[in-house]
């Protein structure tokens, strides 16, 4: 830890440190040393007082950063003066830390009176100002400033020379000096020679005649209401603002920093948007939220829905008042946030403080909520007809003033209204439910009641008013009159019924309509922002738009604008404490040469608001919980209480008078207690907890909830706590400001009222604000963020602290000692001069991710190479495996097409075989019936031959005895003898035929016989076979068990006999019977053994499939009986099978060779079999 030792009265304690780091650095100073660290320069250095001391915090970040102990830096924006931290404590706390050190400071800054007239400009330079006679400013009695050229000066007069020709004689104390013409209408106010109010507002004036109605003012944008569309929005801009190809002041620049910064540094950012009611912030909001929506536009429609929102909150909250046609009267803040890609993924929208008493009456050229006039004017017939609604002017809650807004088409913006409510997913269902109950706040305002009795009790009139309105909240007629007629009272044995007077009944009323309204927009608010919640949002990622009331000055003040007025005073103390406040406590903090600039601090006034017990808010809320207690006796402890605060001034009638930061306003505290207590009779919860309406009733029940967890909270506790919330929320981000200016009352196109003008321009301290950010540091680093940052600028490359680094990057870019100042923790720089090493940096970050890039294409393209390598070589061995594949599948199909095709021939020629068979069958058959039947007719012929010529001879007698022709005679003979000739050759024949037949039947039993004999003998012979090739096969195996037996150590030989199945006898075809036997020894190679026994296998298979055949030819020829030649056909059969035989014995006698060069056990087992094959 450093400190300043009490003797050293000239030196500050960073003098002191710079010291000690030079005589270090000269003691070891090695070759690549940056240079020297320079001394502070003598004409800004401002010695701190010798009772100073470092600060408690500060501490050498050498040994930090010598470590390679990295934090994130956080680069601080021009113009945004966050540093301060917020206090530990509850909501219900004041956001703001106020060091010990500063506050009688503070106080004696915000106390001291400042001069009528900030013109620190005149110094010693007016007297060339005035020699050269030119241009200045002189205020006329009215307040108004006129300009004029000086044409004389004597000791404190001078003559001007104004623009109608006339001179005038004033004191040269009262003259301004005017910019050059070159200055005229300026983009920022700190580009001006000369700062003071009526260049200023000149400079505005100037350019809102062109309708350029932005201008900065420093860190600041000014946005003047044009009240007319002028050509400054649209894609067209937004891609120009984006692409940074315009600089001129927008709120569309505004955005674009805040969502640059929001992506850099990931810090959540605030547009704060504030002003007089009418000067144009809602309209500013939608610009900005236009901006953000075209930066962050994603796939998923949030940014749709995010442009929509702003037409459901103004149809339901806004409503045009004396100030303003378009008035917001309820205060919002709009959460925007984004993905690590910077695309919007969600939203949301807190609401403050909703104007309820507007919904049951409205001043005089005031309207109430747009949506009451929309729903009459652009409802559908049918939606109309279920609502029963009527002309707005036929509503008592509508009536009591103007019906519509100029240029305004109500029935068109309730079409957007429905579009809008679509597109934020909100069903049509709810969407007619919502149209039931702003109808039924407008039929409970027609709700009348009648006198009754002698004690001015009242019932409700049942009317149309009264049935519609309890149709459309779902009760009954009897329990609304009953609710609005009546007080019940609990007590501890009974529940009492009061009767009600007139206006007790209309105050009940109008509490109906305004809770149930009141809960209606609370529960759109709620259903936006769960249409545009997509999934966990980000912090650090999130840009807030913050639109909230403008200060309000009316005729009559009530409650509505204490509360108003509080909201701006609160976010008016934000704006001065980070424009103003804040950086010049850092500049006096840390050491830095500042002369502090004067300005108003409405610290007096928020203390008058927020002080504990005392304040006017824990006062209100005391009284407003006590039952005995009017507005007088409020007003009575208020001046009691507050009477020693300048702000705080009391008048007559219970009326009392508060200075605020934009002037006195006088507010009449009746009923201000029954405003702030804003409760809810429990016949009323009750009548909505039995409606049959969905959302009266969810009203009702939220509504026992929230007094179930804050029972005791009032209007004016609930507002305090939302604004501390929201003032811990702004704490937590980097500001953007933007002050909307009113130019006229009238909210006419092109008219600028200067002192209206003027007015607010004070109010918010702009000047000031210009001056500080014109003299001031708005860049501001640690001594360690700075080396971090701009570190790989430097061309040294031993760094041994972050100051030393510091410098010498300083140093090395030739930025001059007077534009920048070092402070005991920071480093401050004027406006523009860190862009030089912003531009480096980025130079060498952009160097650095090229050859990053090309290293990392380098890498890529080898490992895409080696994978290409890799994956070529794995498709050639997938694709050679898929084509054998494919090749033996190919094979193994055409394998199976030719078995089928040989298959088939065969079927086919077996089919054609056994057809040819048959019909060889069948014709002999035929020729042996034809045969026999042709005798059988021969003999019959010769029968009926013999009878006819008996019957002739008969007939011949009888003829002879009747004497016939003797040629017919003749005749018949000779046909006797014919016929007789035929019979005789016939009967040969037949005998010939009968011959053939008994030959052929007994060649056919030979051949029966052949054949049985010969199957005999093949069954024989196959049997022979059959048993030779198992013993041999059994043999085979054997060997192999032996020689397996061997390999393994533990030989045991096998012998096999006769009757222990160790012998086998087959017989040759003679039936003669062979015994072979064997005695197992060791085998030899295992190799030439399973050689062996495949050639045996072999010959086993043919043998099998040599047998199937000839047993199936030799069936064939049995079946066929007749046809043919069945010898040739058995001696071509017998040939086949001989020379078969012939081949299969000289492969046996090959395998018996084979054999030979086995062991010799194994060799006497084979020529046993061998021998017995031989001998068959």
């Amino acid at each position: 830890m450093l400190s300043v030792s009490p003797s050293m009265l000239y030196r500050s304690s960073l003098e002191e440190m710079l010291d000690s780091l030079r005589r270090r650095d000269e003691e070891e100073k090695p070759r690549d040393l940056p240079p020297a660290l320079p001394s502070r320069p003598t004409s800004k250095a401002r010695r701190p007082s010798t009772k100073r001391t470092l600060p408690t915090n500060f501490e050498n970040n050498s040994e930090d950063l010598s470590c390679g102990k990295k934090q994130e830096v956080k680069h601080s924006r021009s113009g945004s003066f966050g540093g301060k931290k917020l206090k530990e404590g509850g909501l219900d706390e004041s956001p703001y830390v106020v060091s010990p050190a500063l506050e009688d400071k503070q106080s004696v800054s915000s106390s001291a009176s400042l001069p009528r007239f900030l013109n620190s400009d005149l110094n010693d330079n007016f007297d060339y100002f005035i020699k050269k006679k030119l241009r200045v400013w002189r205020q006329l009695q009215n307040g108004q400033w006129e300009s004029g050229h000086i044409q004389s000066i004597s000791t404190e007069m001078a003559s001007v020379l104004l623009k109608n020709g006339s001179v005038v004689t004033v004191s040269a104390e009262d003259l301004l000096p005017a910019n050059p013409d070159v200055l005229e209408g300026v983009d920022d106010l700190m580009e001006l020679s000369y700062l003071n109010e009526p260049s200023v507002l000149y400079n505005l004036e100037y350019r809102y005649s062109h309708d350029l109605i932005y201008s900065m003012s420093g860190p600041v944008l000014i946005a003047t209401n044009p009240f007319k569309n002028v050509e400054l929005y649209g894609n067209d801009y937004v891609t120009a603002y984006r692409q940074k190809l315009l600089d001129s002041p927008h709120v569309y620049s505004v955005a674009n920093t805040a969502y640059n910064e929001m992506m850099r540094d990931g810090i959540n950012q605030a547009i704060i948007i504030s002003g007089e009611s009418g000067s144009g912030k809602t309209e500013t909001a939608n610009v900005a939220l236009q901006y953000l929506e075209s930066l962050g536009g994603g796939n998923d429609g949030i940014e749709l829905q995010l442009m929509q929102t702003s037409h459901v909150l103004e149809a339901f909250g806004n409503a045009k008042t004396s100030l303003n046609d378009n008035s917001s009267r309820f205060g919002k803040s709009i959460a925007v946030y984004f993905n690590d890609a910077g695309n919007i993924c969600g939203a949301k929208i807190q609401t403050f403080l909703l104007e309820k008493s507007r919904v049951v009456h409205q001043a005089r050229g005031e309207r109430s909520y747009h949506i009451f006039y929309q729903l009459c004017a652009g409802a559908p017939s049918a939606l109309k007809e279920k609502l029963n609604l009527k002309a707005a002017s036929e509503y008592k809650y509508l009536n009591q003033s103007c019906l519509g807004v100029n240029n305004v088409d109500d029935a068109q913006m309730f079409q957007i209204l429905l579009k809008a409510l679509s597109t934020l997913s909100i069903s049509k269902e709810d969407q007619e439910h919502v149209f039931e109950v702003v109808a039924a706040v407008l039929w409970l305002g027609n709700i009348s009641f009648q006198v009754i009795g002698n004690e001015n009790h009242v019932e409700v009139v049942a009317d149309e008013a009264l049935s519609t309105a309890a149709s459309l909240i779902g009760c009954r007629c009897e329990d609304l009159m009953l609710a609005l007629s009546t007080s019940k009272s609990h007590t501890e044995k009974d529940n009492v019924a009061k009767n009600l007077i007139l206006q007790q009944a209309i105050d009940k009323r109008d509490e109906l309509a305004k809770f149930v309204y009141a809960s209606l927009f609370n529960w759109l608010v709620y259903k936006i922002n769960g249409s545009m919640e997509k999934g966990e949002l980000q912090d650090g990622r999130s840009i807030s738009i913050l639109d909230i009331y403008g200060f309000e000055s009316v005729q009559k003040n009530s409650l509505e604008q204490l509360f108003i007025n509080y909201a701006s005073e609160r976010l008016h103390q934000h704006f001065i404490r980070h424009l103003l406040k804040l950086q010049q406590e850092e500049y006096d903090l840390d050491g830095i040469d500042w002369t502090n600039v004067e300005y108003r601090d409405n610290k007096d006034c928020l203390d008058l608001f927020e002080k504990r017990q005392t304040g006017l808010i824990s006062l209100l809320g005391e009284e407003s919980r006590l039952s005995k207690t009017s507005n007088l006796t409020f007003a009575e402890k208020l001046n009691q209480h507050c009477k020693t605060n300048p702000c705080f001034n009391r008048e007559q009638g219970g009326a009392f008078t508060i200075r605020h930061y934009a002037g006195e306003v006088q507010y009449n505290s009746i009923d201000f207690l029954e405003k702030n207590r804003d409760s809810l009779h429990s016949d009323i919860t009750g009548l909505l907890l039995s409606c049959s309406g969905q959302l009266p009733h969810l009203f009702a029940s939220n509504h026992v909830d929230d007094t179930s967890v804050f029972p005791q909270r009032s209007v004016g506790t609930k507002l305090k706590a939302h604004l501390f919330k929201l003032m811990h929320q702004l704490e937590n981000s980097t500001p953007h400001f933007i002050l909307c200016i009113k130019p006229n009352r009238k909210q006419i196109p092109g008219m600028f009222e200067k002192e209206l003008v003027l007015k607010q321009l004070r109010c918010c301290e702009i000047l000031q604000v210009v001056r500080i950010s014109r003299s001031g540091y708005p860049t501001r680093l640690t001594h360690q963020e700075f080396a971090e940052r701009y570190g790989i600028l430097s061309k040294f490359d031993i760094i041994q602290d972050p100051l030393s680094a510091s410098v010498s990057v300083l140093q090395q870019f030739g930025i001059q000692p007077e534009m920048y100042q070092v402070g005991y923790t920071r480093l401050y720089f004027r406006t523009g001069q860190n862009d030089a090493l912003e531009e480096a940096r980025k130079q060498v970050l952009q160097g650095t991710l090229e050859v990053q890039k090309c290293f990392r294409c380098h890498q890529a393209r080898r490992y895409f190479h080696e994978l290409k390598r890799g994956v070529t070589s794995l498709q050639s061995f997938v694709r050679a495996t898929n084509a054998r594949r494919k090749y033996n599948h190919l094979i193994n199909l055409k394998k199976q097409a030719v078995q089928k095709t040989l298959d088939e021939q065969q079927r086919a020629v077996l089919q054609l075989q056994a057809v040819i068979r048959g019909w060889l069958v069948r014709r002999q058959s035929k020729r042996l019936l034809k045969l026999r039947k042709s005798n059988q007719e021969n003999i019959d012929s010769s029968h009926n031959l013999s009878w006819r010529i008996s019957d002739v001879k008969k007939q011949e007698t009888h003829q002879e005895s009747n004497q016939v022709l003797p040629l017919v005679i003749e005749e018949l003979r000779r046909r006797v003898l014919m016929a007789e000739t035929n019979l005789e050759n016939k009967e040969q024949e037949n005998a010939a035929l009968q011959d053939q037949v008994q030959q052929y039947e007994a060649r056919w039993v030979e051949y029966e016989g052949k054949m049985k004999l010969m199957e005999d003998m093949w069954q024989k012979q196959t049997a022979s076979l059959q048993m030779s090739l198992a013993a041999v096969k059994k043999s085979l195996a054997d060997s192999t068990s032996v020689q397996s037996g061997k390999g393994e150590g533990s030989p045991s030989p096998h012998y096999y006999d006769s009757d222990d199945n160790n012998s086998m006898q087959t017989q040759t075809p003679d039936d003669t019977p062979i015994k072979i036997t064997s005695s197992i020894s060791e085998f030899g190679a295992g190799r030439l053994c399973n050689g062996n026994r495949n050639a045996v296998s072999h010959l086993m298979k043919e043998f099998e499939q040599r047998k199937q055949t000839f047993d199936n030819e030799a069936k064939a020829i049995i079946e066929v009986k007749s046809g043919g030649n069945p010898d040739e056909e058995l001696r071509s059969l017998k040939n086949k099978f001989e020379t078969w035989m012939k081949d299969y014995k000289a492969r046996l006698r090959e395998a018996k060779t084979k054999l030979q060069k086995l062991p010799s056990a194994e060799k006497r087992r084979r020529n046993l079999w061998c021998g017995g094959i031989s001998k068959w």
